[in-house]
């Protein structure tokens, strides 16, 4: 009966997907109303940036008519909006993200709505590539499900080395970049120090108690970076590098800042972000598939300021090294 059912689910969202693919024919990013953000700001580098899961409805991918959980959609960019906004040109899709529902499912029956939602975001990619790119320098970045999007992004896009070149940084935070991944696409490079380029920005942050989760799985390999001291080995980063934490709302205003917030170190067994000296119910984990002591919602909100200088540095550098 499970096998039935869990077929039937597959089924119908491939005939799905296929159906809305079909009906939309033309690109349906040339029309702005598909865009949360559209060319916003006049930075000299462009900002392609994913939002995470919002979606909290009985359904597998969110609804593009749905105006409440729309709303949510944009609230949620605007709450990392501030890391990235005084350097770039923004850009950010409104896409059918896969809903909380789908993360429990198994991950092959979760695959048919994961191809719906990255569908949407390469069709706004390539959108935006032929159309507002204009072979200006890129900034990717995505936190948890818009992370793994951005991954998917540099497996079939950047491969193209011209379009490589132009690559700042991707900041795909909050979701797993595994090893044997970057194997496979020997393009994508980890980042290595606080100034690189071309490179990917990565971390989930955990209570040191927790040896494993839905996001970080203990046998899983993955890549990290510590934020404070910007490196990948377990040399921990005291709570004075932290230039500050800040929790922000869905209009993006920082209401309460916290300077000194967090020391952090790189658990390099599993390249998983430990947070230690934190009162781990303060920081509860929302998600309802995660365990307390998860600070996976708090990953960039626990070091904004740090990842805001990181962003000047980084594009600083790329243009330094042209």
């Amino acid at each position: 009966m499970i096998f039935n059912f869990n077929k039937k689910i597959f089924f119908a969202l491939l005939l799905s997907f296929l159906l809305i693919s079909t009906a939309h024919g033309e690109n349906i990013y040339s029309d702005k109303k598909y865009w949360a953000y559209f060319s916003e700001g006049s930075g000299s580098v462009d900002l392609f940036l994913i939002c995470p899961t919002v979606d909290v409805n009985d359904e597998y991918n969110m609804s593009l008519s749905d105006n409440f959980t729309m709303g949510n959609f944009l609230g949620a960019l605007n709450m990392e909006r501030g890391i990235y906004e005084e350097n770039t040109r923004m850009y950010a899709p409104y896409y059918r993200q896969m809903a909380i529902k789908a993360y429990n499912l198994s991950e092959e029956l979760r695959t048919p709505f994961f191809d719906i939602a990255y569908g949407d975001i390469k069709e706004a990619f390539s959108y935006y590539l032929e159309h507002e790119n204009k072979n200006r320098p890129i900034i990717l970045a995505g936190f948890s499900q818009g992370a793994e999007m951005c991954y998917k992004i540099l497996e079939d896009f950047f491969k193209d080395e011209e379009l490589n070149s132009r690559l700042v940084a991707v900041y795909a935070i909050g979701w797993r970049l595994e090893k044997e991944f970057v194997k496979k696409n020997p393009h994508i490079k980890p980042a290595q120090s606080e100034n690189d380029v071309g490179v990917v920005i990565t971390f989930d942050c955990e209570d040191p108690e927790i040896h494993s989760s839905s996001i970080n799985p203990e046998d899983m390999q993955v890549f990290a970076i510590n934020p404070l001291n910007w490196k990948t080995d377990g040399t921990p980063a005291e709570k004075n590098l932290n230039l500050g934490a800040c929790f922000t709302d869905y209009s993006g205003e920082i209401k309460s800042e916290i300077k000194n917030f967090c020391g952090c170190y790189i658990d390099t067994e599993r390249g998983v972000l430990k947070v230690p000296g934190l009162i781990s119910a303060d920081y509860p984990p929302v998600v309802s598939n995660l365990p307390l002591g998860a600070y996976h919602v708090y990953d960039y909100l626990f070091f904004y300021r740090n990842l805001q200088e990181n962003v000047k540095t980084r594009i600083k550098n790329f243009y330094d090294g042209r």
